[in-house]
């Protein structure tokens, strides 16, 4: 660089949510140096997860490597690592990454670190009950969801074989609705006739809410239509249901008719988010206020108070009670991106973020879903198309979207399931992750 060049504005992202990346895709043409944090080497699609654990589709077709989608982008480097640490003094952030720890320093940050599984305090709970925000996840799940069959086909015991045919989701918004309809589709339709022992029809499939209502924030009419859907395949909805206590062979909940047990072997929790713990030392080194979530109360243009220089976006992020959904997060990372491009042109900033709600969609099973897009309302078949378009349109990469149909097919159409591969490994893991994870700085 000759001695007179000033050197490049440098812009830290962390985290490669959809926050996260497209920020740094709409930072591609700026005269800045892009470095992308992430804790996995690839981008995760997290609303198809749930297709994940039930074998519809493959992880890869969720998950594209982060450098194959940026390998256009020739001012934006990735590295692999956990930001644990962020000095809004120094600009600097730390990274922890298997065997090796490191710096970047950096002129504007955008933190899109997204939330975590939130289990209200019963953390414990996490070990009989997976939740749905990773591939670890859902692999895990998708091993214990077929395992369970497995198993009951080979059970002698009445009683066990009831606890391993019953599936409880524990929320009751859009992921634990998409589950529920899926492993209840699996049981009713693709798995009958392959076992000898066990007909799968006989499975219970059980979502338990807190809320008296399923999809609370898509209105009365079609929290109604989604209802009806559920019982329609067979599912036991439990609204008004708090669960206290989960053990590795049932759950207890409690009513306002009093505390009970369901024995069930598989649970999958897919109720509550919280911001992870990087949001709580941001807001302890800038002083910024988070809410009860841990999320960080930013400005209007999503500045941390008192650092203009610092973005936090998506799930990361509490403003205007705005939901943790993949368009708040797509929107407020390109609007960090914009502002640090103002700001680099000599521009004014500050701009407040304005989210536009694009629609909330929830498929309920194959040719069903529920969306809501402003004034309009769909249900049923027309539902489902607009969420098969609209989520093929953000599913990154053309070859995604190409095996992702062709899976569809073979699962809509057909009565088969693409990916029911599962092992051991992927079931038992869990507990060898918390302690590496433990180890950590």
């Amino acid at each position: 660089m000759d001695e007179h060049e000033q050197p490049r504005h440098r812009v830290v992202v962390i985290g490669a949510g959809f926050g996260g990346l497209f920020a740094t895709k709409a930072l591609k043409n700026a005269p800045v140096d892009v470095t992308l944090i992430n804790g996995t080497a690839y981008h995760l699609f997290q609303p198809l997860l749930y297709q994940v654990a039930t074998g519809i589709l493959s992880e890869g077709e969720i998950a594209p490597p982060i450098r194959e989608v940026l390998k256009r982008q020739k001012n934006a480097k990735t590295l692999l690592g956990t930001a644990t640490h962020i000095d809004p003094v120094a600009k600097r952030v730390d990274v922890v990454a298997p065997g090796v720890a490191y710096s970047v320093e950096y002129d504007s940050l955008i933190v899109a670190a997204g939330a975590s599984q939130s289990y209200f305090g019963k953390n414990e709970f996490a070990e009989f009950a997976p939740g749905m925000k990773s591939i670890d996840d859902a692999l895990e799940l998708r091993g214990r969801i077929f395992g369970a069959f497995e198993l009951a086909e080979i059970e002698t015991d009445p009683a066990a074989i009831d606890r391993l045919l019953t599936f409880v989701v524990v929320g009751a918004g859009p992921t634990g609705v998409e589950m529920a309809g899926q492993i209840a589709e699996l049981a009713h339709r693709h798995l009958p006739g392959q076992y000898h022992n066990i007909d799968p029809r006989q499975a219970r499939i059980i979502l338990v809410d807190a809320l008296p209502t399923v999809l609370s924030t898509f209105g009365d009419h079609l929290s109604t239509e989604a209802l009806r859907q559920l019982h329609k395949l067979g599912v036991e909805v439990e609204l008004s249901t708090k669960v206290v206590d989960v053990d590795e062979s049932g759950i207890e909940v409690e009513t306002d008719n009093g505390r009970r047990r369901i024995e069930s072997s598989t649970k999958i929790w897919a109720a509550g988010v919280a911001a992870p713990a990087l949001s709580v030392q941001l807001a302890q080194a800038t002083g910024a206020e988070t809410d009860r979530a841990g999320r960080l109360k930013v400005n209007p243009d999503t500045t941390v108070p008192g650092h203009p220089e610092i973005y936090a976006v998506g799930d990361m992020m509490a403003l205007d009670q705005l939901p943790g959904v993949a368009q708040v997060a797509i929107q407020s990372g390109r609007h960090a991106a914009g502002q640090i491009k103002k700001r680099l042109a000599g521009q004014p900033t500050g701009q407040p973020f304005k989210y536009f709600d694009k629609g909330s969609l929830a498929t309920i099973s194959r040719f069903s879903a529920v969306a809501s897009v402003g004034r309009f309302h769909f249900a049923g078949l027309l539902g489902w198309l607009l969420w098969l378009v609209v989520h093929l349109l953000y599913l990154v990469g053309f070859k995604n979207r190409v095996t992702a149909v062709l899976h569809w097919f073979v699962s809509f159409i057909g009565r088969g399931r693409s990916e029911r591969v599962a092992t051991f490994q992927q079931v038992f893991a869990r507990r060898a992750l918390q302690e590496y994870q433990e180890k950590l700085p």
